[in-house]
């Protein structure tokens, strides 16, 4: 009897320590996890320098006007141009065959003279090629790779391989107008030139206020909501997911923002920046909530802050973000700050 009460008392004993590792070995997981590794970034261009224009997504049909008026952008910035073999070919929707698409994408990557690739259009496609890209070489000479909407899916690999990218306009967003979109243009420049990006922004009813810091992640909603499940899915841990999108139903837009909740993207995320949403489609039963709403909602039980109305997306008003930056997010009643670390 008195054996059995001692073996029993040492293997309480034991079970107690071992759930006291495993406890403090899941602290110590969760805690690794919430920390953000400091991404590669590329190195800031030069005057003299040489950007690729590539089209990894949608045809651009009719299109070389606006990718004329990129380049003399870029040489009146004393850069030099190179446009990819493939971006005016055509294959139904797309800039040529995922193959070709592909090809000029990699050999830009690859080039060492090459210090940035600029995205000619969004569109669709850019998921067809993601699996087809070899990083090696880009790593052990990184350059900047700069677009937005579908481009996100490049932008969310590019962060996964830990290097920062640029989230701004493309070629096609190039207007006769310059004047009109002259602080894009502006802030374009200023990321990829090395000067900080610093954002004060009118503050929304709908905000949430607060302070966050952390590495700034994300794109389109409809891209992230596509990458969910894949090796190209973001980990938001400790950081600040950015997100926009267009011509989306509300009730599409409530949907994935329920899955990006189910698949955790809001637990141990610092905090939200809103682009814009644009041109929000009704259904024939009214959904009942404005979009705002919609968002709130998801993030109900979270204690974070909440910023609306950010002048990034599909709307004329389209600033430069750089996503893998560590960022300073104030959200304030009046104004509202976004500034990037060094």
């Amino acid at each position: 009897m008195i054996f059995k009460r001692i073996f029993c008392c040492v293997l309480l004993l034991i079970i107690g320590v071992t759930k006291t590792i495993t406890a403090q070995d899941s602290i110590s997981l969760n805690y690794s996890n919430s920390i953000s590794k400091k991404l590669i970034q590329p190195p800031y261009l030069l005057h003299g320098d040489t950007i690729a224009i590539v089209a990894p997504s949608g045809i651009l049909l009719n299109r070389q006007k606006e990718v004329d008026q990129a380049v003399d952008l870029l040489k009146s910035w004393n850069l030099n141009v190179v446009i990819g073999e493939h971006v005016f070919s055509q294959n139904g929707h797309f800039a040529g065959t995922d193959e070709e698409r592909a090809a000029d994408f990699q050999k830009a990557l690859d080039n060492p003279n090459i210090k940035a690739i600029w995205c000619a259009r969004g569109g669709y496609g850019s998921v067809r090629i993601l699996d087809k890209l070899d990083y090696t070489k880009f790593k052990e000479q990184p350059k900047w790779i700069i677009g937005y909407s579908d481009i996100t899916a490049l932008h969310n690999q590019l962060h996964n391989e830990g290097v920062e990218s640029i989230h701004a306009l493309m070629c096609t967003s190039l207007t006769d107008e310059i004047e009109d979109i002259k602080e894009n243009i502006s802030s374009f420049k200023d990321a990829i030139f090395g000067k900080p990006l610093e954002y004060s922004v009118e503050s929304s009813t709908y905000n949430k206020k607060g302070t966050a810091s952390g590495q700034l992640v994300g794109g389109n909603l409809t891209l992230l909501h596509t990458m969910l499940g894949s090796k190209t899915s973001i980990d938001t841990n400790g950081k600040i997911l950015f997100f926009e999108d267009i011509g989306e139903y509300a009730y599409h837009i409530d949907r994935m923002l329920q899955s990006l909740k189910r698949a955790g993207y809001f637990e141990q995320c610092n905090g939200i920046i809103v682009g814009s949403i644009s041109k929000v489609r009704k259904n024939t039963t009214p959904f009942g909530r404005t979009v705002e709403q919609i968002i709130l909602d998801v993030v109900a039980d979270y204690n974070f802050p909440v910023l609306f109305n950010f002048p990034a997306g599909h709307e004329d008003d389209n600033r430069a973000l750089i996503l893998g930056r560590t960022i300073e997010l104030s959200v304030g009643y009046d104004t509202s700050e976004v500034n990037f670390n060094d």
